[in-house]
């Protein structure tokens, strides 16, 4: 089983943006943010794709997947 990792937090902080801020630039409201950078929502591919273009990076840079160990 495989879980997703998040370095959301990480890179917004170091680019510099509020959690307000990148919700804006991403079209989201804050509490969508919050709840990425905290793991209890998974972006859609979409959303994925705005918030690495909003970060001038990566998706794989801020979202990857992990095996789970049993």
């Amino acid at each position: 089983m495989e879980v997703q990792t998040s370095d959301l937090k990480q890179v917004r902080k170091a680019a510099g943006l509020t959690q307000a801020q990148l919700a804006q630039l991403t079209g989201v409201s804050r509490q969508t943010i919050i709840a990425t950078e905290r793991g209890d929502y998974a972006p859609s591919v979409y959303l994925a794709l705005r918030i690495a273009r909003a970060l001038e990076t990566t998706v794989e840079e801020i979202f990857s997947l992990k095996e789970e160990t049993q």
